[in-house]
């Protein structure tokens, strides 16, 4: 994930900054474009709560999967907002961050909420992650896995 967020901060759940180098290290990632006005993302995001919990938090060893929230609110606060009480323990892009525009672009995001798998280089496994979870479940992970070409040691 260095290709993606070189020389950048995330910002975690809780406000605290976070090196995506680290943060990111052998782990499928999901990059999620959504916001809090957005009625679709409202549905959709407590069912990749769930999911990312059940794989992340409740998975021993933890499944190499992490989330970064793309947002497309109207402001901070708004993000903040939604944020909080819906998402995951997952990371987010700075709001101010004018790299989300280039990442809309990058991964041709033309409505929200769009869920893009990603290798390590950037590289899309399935721009369809909403659309599998939805169908497949826990399943859909390990297709992702198996398209990510990272040190594995997850079984499920």
């Amino acid at each position: 994930m260095v290709d993606v967020f070189s020389g950048r901060l995330l910002v975690s759940k809780d406000g605290r900054s976070v090196d995506p180098e680290e943060a990111l290290q052998n782990k499928v990632v999901g990059l999620y474009f959504s916001a809090g006005w957005c009625s679709p993302c409202r549905d959709f995001t407590p069912v990749l709560c769930d999911f990312y919990t059940e794989l992340v938090e409740e998975t021993e060893p933890p499944a190499p999967f992490e989330v970064v929230f793309i947002s497309s609110d109207h402001s901070a606060e708004e993000m903040v907002g939604y944020m909080h009480p819906m998402h995951g323990d997952w990371l987010a892009l700075p709001f101010h961050d004018p790299y989300k525009h280039d990442l809309k672009k990058k991964y041709n995001i033309t409505a929200i909420p769009k869920l893009v798998i990603v290798k390590q280089t950037g590289e899309v496994i399935t721009d369809k992650g909403r659309k599998q979870i939805r169908d497949k479940g826990l399943s859909c992970f390990r297709n992702w896995l198996a398209g990510a070409d990272i040190f594995q040691n997850f079984s499920s």
